[in-house]
């Protein structure tokens, strides 16, 4: 064989596996190195049976079809909230699988912004269990106001919620990891925490905090390999955040029901989390396109990525400011992704 022919066999391959990627990204939900472990990597169903996993913000939303999902994998569940009777409606759910016992759930409520009392919540889980392989970090709030427009007192309020009452607890469990020298802690981050949009500065403030804290606490962990740190951003999924999000004053939500049929179904996110959480994976993006589009944008090509933004970000004020909550219109967010879907099948062709 010529080293000519050699040569173009060479350049043959790297266009088809270049073409390859490109087909995956376009029917991709979550990074690439996600969706290979979803693929090729170990199995939630192997990997997470018989541990004893923590979820804070287990209530609803995200962190409810987490423990409904583990509760068909055989863990011992701890479900934490501030809402004791949505607590026991999520317990009683689990049970009805048919796999747990009442002794495998241990219902425990939480307030994340009182952190004094986070030390003795993490004693009554060992007391309880005897161990802590997984602690969950989901419980958190969003904001839809303007910068201009808010209160300092719900940056504050974000702040404790999400970045300090998270960081509080890790703190408290941490110890017990590093006695054991292993433990995965898991914290539900966001899309948000890698970029930034408007109606949301509070909420991306929060989020950036938490995943430049935990990014450096991987590194300060080095010596304990055993221990995984894994952030897991979501895009829009389909939940009640937006209604729950507080607005120019903390007393105030926005409390009403948005348009869910462009997120990405709860029972899908969920799914990925687990498989990250199976394959150690250090930090996720889970989100369709054209939301996971823009985030490749922000990691690789940051000056496109802010004249899409900026782009996006003009359109999301000015339906805010219509009575429109959410990113898009939906005709203006299908509209995108179908521009999106063009454009890759001509690149293709």
């Amino acid at each position: 064989m010529s080293w000519e022919l050699l040569l173009w066999l060479l350049a043959l391959g790297a266009l088809l596996a270049l073409l390859v990627q490109l087909l995956r990204f376009v029917r991709a939900d979550g990074d690439l190195t996600l969706l290979w472990a979803e693929w090729q990597g170990r199995r939630p169903e192997w990997e997470l049976t018989d541990m004893v996993i923590w979820v804070t913000g287990a209530s609803s939303g995200i962190g409810e079809e987490l423990v409904y999902q583990l509760s068909k994998l055989g863990v011992s569940l701890v479900l934490s909230a501030r809402r004791v009777q949505e607590l026991e409606r999520v317990k009683r759910r689990c049970l009805e699988n048919g796999i747990l016992k009442e002794k495998d759930i241990f219902v425990l409520p939480l307030d994340l912004t009182d952190r004094s009392s986070h030390e003795a919540a993490t004693k009554a889980v060992l007391q309880e269990f005897g161990k802590i392989d997984i602690l969950v970090n989901n419980g958190g709030q969003s904001q839809r106001s303007l910068c201009v427009d808010t209160n300092l007192d719900v940056f504050k309020e974000l702040m404790e919620l999400n970045y300090l009452g998270t960081v509080s607890l890790t703190m408290c469990v941490l110890p017990h990891m590093i006695e054991r020298k292993q433990g995965k802690i898991v914290t539900v981050n966001s899309l948000l925490g890698i970029i930034s949009a408007p109606l949301s500065s509070g909420y991306c403030a929060s989020k950036h905090a938490l995943r430049g804290f935990f990014n450096c606490l991987r590194v300060e962990l080095a010596e304990y390999p055993g221990i995984v740190i894994s952030n897991i951003c979501p895009g829009p999924v389909q939940s009640n955040i937006v209604k729950n999000s507080l607005t120019e004053e903390v007393t105030k939500s926005v409390g009403i029901d948005t348009v869910q049929s462009h997120k990405m179904a709860t029972s899908r996110c969920v799914r990925l989390m687990l498989i990250s959480m199976a394959n150690d994976l250090k930090e996720v993006w889970i989100a369709d396109h054209p939301f996971l589009l823009v985030v490749y944008l922000w990691q690789y090509m940051p000056t496109w990525a802010w004249w899409l933004t900026n782009i996006l970000g003009k359109k999301r004020i000015e339906n805010f400011k219509n009575g429109l909550i959410c990113w898009f219109t939906i005709n203006y967010y299908w509209s995108w992704r179908k521009k999106f879907l063009q454009g890759c099948r001509y690149l293709l062709l």
